[in-house]
């Protein structure tokens, strides 16, 4: 298999550094989002200021200067899927990010999973591509195995009901067959999203500190697929809380 082809060699032929220039002060966090509504409504709660851009091929990406309690953070909406998504990422280390936080949606493979229930991937089953272009061939990465006590800490004594869990990180969204979900439950998978073990893989290489949560949406494990609060539309108020604590994990966890 050509994915089992790793290399491990730092410099390509294009290199991030080739493309994007260190911008001095640059916040060591970035925090993303998947999800256009939540972000502009943290957005527009927050003092803020563009201070990048960066872009994927036709869609250009600003990177904003956000103040949270007197610190400050980069933010940015990402790019979907695990390719695009990585892509940009170089771009931010590139700029100066050391810390990254990542929250967004995801599937879940079990009915009894709420809607909007905060769930945290300890490992993803590396069902993309992008991943085993930053790790060696595996079929799954840890997330979040620095700093899980920490969060698990920080959620407890917040009194934030969560989860643990292994997330299904797959590229082909209109491929989720019944026989698949079936197999990653198997597994021990609880979920399942488009980025996080891409994400975790280049992290690793890359040498950043990378935190990762979801907000569980849609339902896979049915008859019928059930959309729930997929839609970046749905139950923004209770999406704004889940907002403003990723803003908080950030401020404890990486800004401390």
């Amino acid at each position: 298999m050509i994915l089992e082809e790793f290399d491990s060699t730092k410099t390509a032929i294009i290199n991030p550094c080739d493309i994007i220039a260190p911008i001095v002060s640059f916040p060591d966090t970035v925090i993303t989002c998947f999800a256009r509504e939540t972000f502009k409504r943290l957005l527009q709660e927050f003092p803020h200021r563009q201070i990048a851009k960066t872009s994927v091929a036709n869609l250009d990406i600003p990177i904003y200067e956000l103040t949270y309690h007197h610190q400050r953070f980069a933010f940015f909406n990402s790019y979907v899927g695990a390719s695009g998504c990585v892509a940009v990422l170089e771009d931010l280390v590139a700029m100066g990010m050391k810390n990254l936080l990542v929250f967004g949606t995801c599937g879940v493979l079990k009915s009894d999973i709420q809607e909007i229930s905060i769930i945290i991937p300890t490992s993803a089953i590396r069902d993309e591509g992008t991943s085993y272009h930053y790790l060696e061939a595996s079929p799954e990465v840890s997330v979040n195995r620095a700093f899980l006590k920490d969060l698990e800490s920080f959620l407890t004594k917040s009194k934030v009901h969560y989860q643990t869990g292994k997330v299904w990180t797959t590229d082909g969204i209109y491929r989720e067959t019944i026989e698949k979900m079936r197999q990653r439950k198997a597994q021990g998978a609880i979920c399942v999203d488009m980025e996080c073990s891409a994400i975790a893989a280049f992290s690793q290489f890359r040498e950043i500190n990378h935190i990762q949560f979801f907000y569980s949406a849609d339902n896979l494990d049915a008859e019928v697929w059930q959309a729930r609060t997929l839609t970046n539309e749905s139950d923004l108020e209770t999406k704004d809380t889940i907002a403003l604590l990723s803003l908080e994990i950030a401020s404890h966890i990486f800004n401390h």
